[in-house]
């Protein structure tokens, strides 16, 4: 069924979870599946979406939690599952089927909807983000970096809707209760963003009307009024033109026309 509307909805977004789609006309694409098969299919009924739809699974990285569902969906509803040789080859997902093995910064089309994928910096084997161009709007999906390298500043140049880590709040992380390695490797290069970096990001780039929603937030090194807050003070936005998930089971639709 044809729908006017383009849709971005966010099923989930953290170390427990993470899971996006995006909608346009007749596509459905969802950006990683790291919750159960049953969590997503539900995730999807919430949000007005029959798993039947969807046109395929694209795969950021080999993490869990960006994984966990997707071979059961694939096989479950015949939806191809999308990424680089070698995430595909560590993700650990049984019987791929007509898997779409994309390159790295080479652009390719799903249905009606382009995409770029873009390297990043992570403790994966190739991990991407993603930027998608449909109906004319420009969306940029990036979680699960250490750092903003220049494809993801340049990425954020024009877009419509930004979905950016902020994982952490650094005096939040550096008081905490993970041991002394673990705070190095989630602010090393390779780890994720702190909300100071992902507003900085944001601010070099911003323009008047983007869509802001901050992703793969910390439960034990964040909050989502200080990730929103930091995010806003930085750009200069009203607090409620930054927006994020408030905990489990939250879900969230942005609608870009």
């Amino acid at each position: 069924m044809s729908r006017e509307s383009r849709e971005v909805h966010i099923l989930a977004s953290g170390s427990d979870g993470n899971c996006a789609v995006i909608r346009d006309d007749d596509t459905c694409l969802m950006i990683d599946a790291g919750l159960s098969g049953n969590q997503i299919e539900r995730g999807l009924n919430e949000v007005g979406i029959e798993p039947y739809e969807l046109t395929a699974i694209l795969i950021t990285h080999e993490h869990r939690d960006h994984v966990m569902g997707a071979g059961v969906l694939s096989r479950r509803y015949q939806v191809p599952i999308g990424g680089n040789r070698m995430t595909l080859s560590f993700s650990g997902i049984d019987r791929l089927e007509s898997p779409i093995v994309f390159e790295t910064s080479r652009a390719f089309r799903v249905g009606t909807i382009d995409v770029l994928p873009l390297p990043i910096s992570h403790d994966a084997a190739e991990p991407n983000a993603f930027l998608v161009s449909y109906g004319g709007k420009r969306c940029l999906i990036a979680t699960d970096l250490g750092v903003v390298t220049n494809p993801i500043q340049t990425a954020l140049m024009g877009c419509d809707l930004v979905v950016l880590e902020a994982n952490h709040d650094l005096k939040m992380l550096l008081t905490g209760p993970y041991p002394h390695f673990l705070k190095e490797a989630i602010r090393g290069r390779k780890g994720h963003l702190s909300n100071a970096d992902c507003a900085r990001a944001l601010k070099s780039s911003h323009i008047d009307g983007r869509k802001i929603f901050l992703a793969h937030l910390s439960r034990k090194n964040n909050r989502p009024d200080l990730a929103c807050e930091t995010v806003a003070d930085e750009i200069g936005c009203h607090r409620n033109e930054v927006d994020c998930l408030h905990g489990t089971g939250d879900t969230r639709s942005i609608s870009i026309c």
